[in-house]
């Protein structure tokens, strides 16, 4: 049976990215969005559907002025953990039309500017014809560009304001900050569902100490380049993605079994995502792995023997194979 896609889908071309609001195209005629978008969930969808309809409308072209790094790393010394691999992140905004992404560095120079001169910044020779905002919305120095106070400058530099409303879900604003609490409680049918897509991280594959080999169950060891939003220590089945120029088009595919946690059946030692692919007997040492969470099989424990931990993770690996098959994958590599 063939998988079912669950990626949004592709634009012809890739989005235009620039890493800075004076490099837009001087002469530019274009509406606008502002945030974070970190997962590209279905309230970020919502904005830029208002996004997509106001650049038909104005016949303008639809922008997104996003930030790296996160406002709160700068501005209160820490940051929440990614629920998007940044480059996944760009090309889910390009999927949905987005056709020029700016990541702005965000400092303290740029945090510092009212919004009065970052909109006549914006505005330089340029048209901004709109700008999305959600009653929550603000920027500038102190959070002064509220929605409200947007409303009141925008006449002046000739823009329309459009205001879009928050998305609920069973009673719950759908937001960054609940999807990671719900991965952090393992909730991942949840977690999918504000998505609108399975929860997915990426790293690259490690070196380690080869223990999973040794049982059996040789394991790819992932190593996460940025602090990034995971589910609850368990076993999950997963399907695993490789190889490709653009990262929402890799080319290669397994199913398998990811393991995160301490391993306590050795001792306890540091937090550990380690994922056993099926099928897959190569060395994929360097290798960026997309790994994609589809159903959590069970919480991490300590077996009384590593004997007894194989046993277990034979069952894990049989109900990883039948789940993944009954969700529309072979549980066999493939190649695209």
């Amino acid at each position: 049976m063939p998988a079912r896609s669950t990626e949004p889908a592709r634009p012809a071309r890739p989005p235009r990215v620039v890493h800075d609001i004076d490099q837009l195209p001087v002469g530019l005629r274009f509406v606008l969005a502002i945030g974070m978008f970190d997962g590209v969930h279905r309230g970020h969808r919502r904005i830029i559907a208002a996004l997509m309809r106001a650049a038909a409308r104005f016949d303008a072209e639809p922008v997104v002025l996003t930030f790296h790094p996160h406002h709160a790393l700068v501005l209160r010394g820490s940051a929440p953990p990614l629920l998007c691999d940044p480059a996944e992140r760009l090309a889910l905004l390009g999927a949905l039309g987005v056709s020029t992404i700016v990541v702005q560095r965000f400092d303290h120079d740029f945090a510092d500017q009212p919004p009065e001169a970052f909109l006549e910044r914006l505005c330089s020779g340029r048209g901004l014809a709109a700008l999305v905002m959600t009653a929550e919305s603000a920027f500038g120095r102190d959070r002064a560009g509220s929605l409200a106070a947007i409303r009141r400058l925008a006449p002046e530099l000739g823009f329309r304001v459009i205001e879009v409303s928050r998305l609920a879900s069973h009673g719950l604003t759908v937001s960054s900050t609940v999807l990671r609490s719900w991965l952090a409680a393992g909730r991942l049918a949840d977690v999918r569902r504000l998505l609108g897509r399975p929860y997915a991280v990426v790293g690259r594959v490690a070196r380690g100490d080869a223990r999973g080999r040794g049982l059996g169950y040789p394991t790819a060891n992932l190593d996460l380049a940025e602090p990034v939003a995971l589910p609850a220590d368990g076993i999950y089945a997963v399907r695993v993605s490789w190889d490709g120029a653009r990262p929402l088009e890799l080319a290669r595919h397994a199913d398998g079994v990811a393991s995160l946690g301490v391993r306590p059946t050795f001792g306890a030692g540091a937090r550990t995502f380690e994922v056993h692919l099926f099928e897959v007997d190569e060395d994929l040492y360097g290798t960026r792995l997309r790994v994609e969470f589809v159903r959590r099989l069970r919480g991490e424990r300590r077996f009384a023997s590593a004997a007894a931990l194989v046993r277990q993770m034979d069952r894990d690996a049989a109900r990883a194979r039948s789940l993944l098959r009954s969700n529309g994958t072979t549980g066999r590599l493939a190649r695209h």
